[in-house]
């Protein structure tokens, strides 16, 4: 049913809470997992040189990888075949576009849980891919582990 699923993470281990029920619906479903990490640009302030942001641009575009390595890692260990990609832009539509593009059956990422005027004031890139998105999307709530309260 779910051959490709798309996982966006945004380097936070609250984005990670998605990733036990992503592995979990690829081992069922024998699909392959795609770990995307967007790049938002950076500013270039006016004191700022274009050779020193290109080069903070590249580091950073080294530790998205290594990140993505490090994550890919548990899947892989289960026999999962997974692809990394990083691309730079605004989340929601580059989580949407490489869904659009690239055959993607579900998108698996974490809502922050905000709720009310802090999400209409800020605005979510989960709110936006589910609104835009042409496949399904499952949604994992992403709490705290300590603001979680024992029964």
């Amino acid at each position: 049913m779910y051959k490709r699923i798309l996982i966006p993470l945004d380097g936070s281990p609250l984005a990670e809470h998605a990733l036990p029920h992503a592995i979990a619906l690829a081992e069922h479903f024998h699909s392959e997992l795609i770990l995307l990490r967007v790049l938002i640009p950076l500013p270039s302030p006016p004191t700022t040189t274009e050779a020193a942001l290109q080069r903070a641009s590249e580091e950073i575009a080294i530790l998205a990888r290594e990140y993505l390595d490090r994550i890919a890692g548990g899947a892989q260990e289960l026999g999962i075949p997974v692809q990394m990609v990083t691309v730079g832009g605004r989340p929601h539509y580059q989580i949407l576009q490489y869904a659009e593009t690239n055959q993607v059956d579900l998108i698996v990422m974490c809502t922050r849980g905000q709720s009310g005027l802090g999400r209409w004031l800020l605005g979510s890139v989960s709110d936006r891919v589910v609104r835009g998105a042409n496949v399904p999307v499952l949604m994992v709530r992403g709490q705290k582990m300590e603001s979680r309260k024992n029964p």
